[in-house]
C-alpha cells in the first residue's frame, strides 16, 4: 500500500520478543476454524479469525480504524464506526467507498486495522475477498510493523498481501517494502498475477510467513517469494510482529494514476473471512 504518509492514527504500539509465532491480543477468543494443510503442504493451526457471522459494526475486540486523510495523496476520508463505510452484513464485512462531501474530502471509505488488538510474527494470514472495481479504486490487504512509531517507515517493514488498482482490474499485486527495498528508492520487490474478474467472485489472498521467507498466494497459486537474505534488518525487518490492514482507497499516487470515474460509486469491497494460523 506504499505507506509513505500517515496521519490521524492512534499511537498504540505492540512489541514482540518471543522466538515462536506471535499472537498479541487484548481479546483473542478461540478461533472457530479448523487446522488446515495449505497447497504448500504445510500444516497450520488457527490462532485468530473473524468469520463475520454477525451484523452491524465490525467487532471492536478485533478491529479499530484509521481516521482521516491518511496517505499517498488519496482522496477519501477514512471514517470511524460509520455503517455507511464499514459494516458486517450477510456473513461478510463490507467496506464501502462513497462519493460524498465529508470533512472537506469528496469521498469516504474505511480502513480497518488490528493495531492495538492483535499482531503476528510468522504464520499464515489469509483473507477471502471480492474486490471493488472501476477507475480510481485501490483496495488492499496489507501489514505494517508494530514498531512503526519507533523506527518509522519503511524500517518497520510493510507486507502487501494484495493490492489492486481499478484501471487495471484483472491484476493482483504483492509487494514488500523495507529500508533496503522500497518504492521511494525504486527498489521494492514484488510480483503480479492475472486473475479473471476478481470483482465478480471471491478469492483467497494469502501470505505464508516463515523466518527464512514469505510466500504470497492467490487461492492455491504461489506467485511471489521474498527470501531472508541474512544481511540484517534493512532487508529483513520481518522478525517483528505486524498488524493487519484492510482498506479501500480512492485515487492516490497509484490508484489515481488514470483519474477517478465518479460514475462507479458507491463501490463495495467484500471480505468473507480473515484467518490467521501458526505453523505446526
Amino acid at each position: 500500500m506504499r505507506a509513505t504518509i500517515v496521519l490521524c492514527l492512534s499511537p498504540a504500539i505492540l512489541a514482540s520478543t518471543a522466538c515462536n509465532p506471535v499472537v498479541q491480543s487484548h481479546s483473542n477468543p478461540v478461533p472457530v476454524v479448523d487446522r488446515m494443510v495449505s497447497s504448500s503442504g504445510q500444516a497450520w493451526s488457527p490462532v485468530w479469525s473473524d468469520e463475520f457471522e454477525y451484523q452491524g459494526l465490525p467487532d471492536t475486540a478485533k478491529w479499530s480504524y484509521e481516521v482521516g486523510y491518511v496517505r499517498n495523496r488519496e482522496l477519501q476520508y477514512y471514517t470511524r464506526r460509520r455503517l455507511e463505510n464499514a459494516r458486517v452484513e450477510n456473513g461478510s464485512l463490507v467496506i464501502e467507498a462513497r462519493k460524498e462531501s465529508f470533512q472537506g474530502c469528496g469521498y469516504t471509505s474505511a480502513s480497518l486495522i488490528t493495531q492495538g488488538n492483535a499482531s503476528w510474527r510468522y504464520g499464515r494470514i489469509e483473507v477471502r475477498a471480492k474486490l471493488p472495481t472501476g477507475r480510481g479504486t485501490w483496495p488492499a490487504i496489507w501489514m505494517l510493523g508494530v514498531n512503526r512509531f519507533e523506527v518509522g517507515w519503511p524500517s518497520c517493514g510493510e507486507i502487501d498481501i494484495m493490492e489492486n488498482v481499478g484501471f487495471d482490474p484483472d491484476k493482483i499485486h504483492a509487494n514488500i517494502h523495507t529500508r533496503a527495498y522500497n518504492h521511494m528508492d525504486k527498489t521494492n520487490k514484488g510480483a503480479t498475477i492475472s486473475v479473471t474478474a476478481p470483482y465478480e467472485a471471491f478469492h483467497v489472498f494469502a501470505l505464508e510467513w516463515f523466518p527464512d521467507r514469505m510466500d504470497f498466494y492467490v487461492d492455491t497459486t504461489r506467485y511471489f517469494t521474498f527470501r531472508n537474505e541474512g544481511t540484517g534488518w534493512k532487508a529483513w525487518p520481518y522478525d517483528q510482529a505486524q498488524y493487519l490492514i484492510l482498506n479501500l482507497a480512492v485515487g492516490g499516487s497509484w490508484g489515481g494514476q488514470q483519474g477517478v470515474d465518479d460514475g462507479i460509486f458507491p463501490q463495495k469491497y467484500y471480505i468473507d473471512f480473515v484467518r490467521v494460523y501458526k505453523a505446526e
